[in-house]
């Protein structure tokens, strides 16, 4: 990641790997996460997502070396948890305890979680504290979710799949919501989603996973600026194929290019030109030539 905000780095990882068998879930994994950002992780299935996190959260054992907050999370869990959260889906959130109950058990396993702050969230909301999680609507339960992550007074928030499941309203809702209300320059968020779209807005980085891998590793505004499709004029193809597209393609029978650093006035020559989304360009990253 770009350190030039800040140099105090969250996490820090150099040849990370993890073996089951012969099958290999990381492969010498190298990046690095300072404070003060919010990082998308995106990948296919069975990237290495999870498996990367869990060696973040100290969750599993692995190969190479780890530092998040300074600390090896293999040895020093329990000192890491002070000041790190981790949540995945909604679904996790135990549906046969009241909303009370929730925020008992929270505020007995989380040294850092702020009763007060996560009542008053509450307090906006009509989420009936003696109701079960399970009889809450799709929507209370998003803002029970969001009470709980808001009122935990962490260094690094880990997301995993945070909103699988609901609603684009409620998903929404979550993202603005840990935008406006949580984040600050004191703290870092790593989340991992399938729902590309909807999160590129917030992040400040991204990495790319793929097969155990990192592949790219770039902070948004930069990567954004990189990636250029040109909608091909008619008797410019030739010229377009020398430049060495990253990927080819067809829209309304026009062929379609994929660059990657070159000249946005050079390519303009070519026919209609315009930036990608993160999803686009994690596509042309997976399946290019020469990545």
């Amino acid at each position: 990641m770009t350190q030039e905000k800040n140099n105090n780095l969250v996490v820090e990882a150099k040849g990370l790997a993890k073996s089951f068998g012969n099958f290999h879930a990381l492969k010498g994994a190298t990046f690095s996460i300072p404070l003060g950002r919010i990082v998308g992780v995106i990948g296919a299935n069975g990237a290495g997502k999870t498996t990367m996190l869990n060696a973040v959260l100290g969750l599993s054992s692995y190969d190479g070396d780890l530092k998040v907050l300074g600390l090896d999370p293999s040895k020093d869990r329990d000192a890491l948890m002070k000041d790190v959260c981790f949540i995945a889906d909604v679904a996790t959130l135990p549906k046969w305890m009241k909303v009370v109950e929730v925020l008992d058990f929270v505020e007995a396993v989380h040294p850092r979680f702020n009763r007060e702050k996560a009542m008053n969230f509450l307090s906006r909301t009509k989420v009936p504290l003696e109701r079960k999680v399970r009889a809450l609507s799709k929507g209370m339960t998003v803002q029970l979710h969001l009470a709980v992550v808001m009122a935990i007074d962490a260094k690094l928030l880990v997301l995993d799949e945070p909103t699988l499941g609901l609603d684009i309203i409620f998903r929404k809702q979550f993202y603005q919501s840990l935008l406006e209300e949580y984040f600050d320059e004191d703290r870092t968020v790593i989340i991992t989603t399938h729902q590309v779209e909807e999160v590129e807005h917030i992040l400040s980085d991204v990495m790319f996973i793929k097969d155990g891998e990192i592949v790219l590793e770039a902070d948004m505004d930069e990567l954004t600026q990189q990636f250029i499709e040109v909608m091909v004029a008619p008797g410019k193809e030739e010229e377009a194929m020398a430049l060495g597209p990253i990927t080819k393609g067809s829209t309304f029978g026009k062929a379609t290019c994929v660059y990657k650093n070159i000249d946005r006035e050079k390519l303009a020559k070519l026919g209609e030109t315009r930036r990608l989304g993160l999803a686009d360009i994690f596509v042309a990253t997976m399946t290019g030539e020469g990545q």
